[in-house]
């Protein structure tokens, strides 16, 4: 489910309780650990973490007047998504992902390839996914993405 929102405080507001709950705690989460350089914004109708233009210009790939997106986060339908770009892109940090998550919570990975889904809110494992939002800085976001586009 896209929104049309256009301000972070505007999806927020469009949100049920226990969903709005469950998107500020991972909003305080990631933002407590995301690395210096991303820009909170909404992206593609989620809360988005990018690579501002001012950083990147070349912006992303696939329109280049959006920029950069690392990591989304969004009440869908039927479950809470977690998207982070460099999951996708970097196996180690996947490994590492996977290897933690039990210490964080009892659900297993409901996960695509860089989708987490959470369908049960108190399963969230918030704190890992802060941990997360801070293993990968801009610049090494910025070189992973531009050497996946050379493959």
């Amino acid at each position: 489910m896209q929104s049309a929102a256009t301000t972070v405080d505007q999806y927020l507001l469009e949100l049920a309780p226990e969903r709005k709950a469950a998107i500020m705690a991972l909003r305080k989460e990631i933002r407590k650990n995301l690395p210096p350089g991303f820009k909170e914004e909404m992206n593609c109708g989620m809360i988005g973490y990018v690579v501002p233009h001012r950083l990147y210009p070349a912006g992303y790939h696939c329109d280049p007047t959006l920029p950069l997106p690392f990591m989304n986060i969004a009440s869908q339908k039927n479950f809470i998504a977690v998207y982070h770009m460099s999951v996708y892109s970097d196996k180690k940090l996947l490994q590492w992902l996977l290897e933690e998550w039990p210490k964080h919570t009892t659900a297993k990975p409901d996960m695509g390839k860089s989708c987490m889904r959470f369908k049960n809110l108190v399963t969230i494992p918030y704190q890992l996914i802060g941990a997360l939002a801070g293993k990968i800085t801009v610049t090494e976001w910025i070189k992973m993405f531009e050497d996946s586009q050379k493959r």
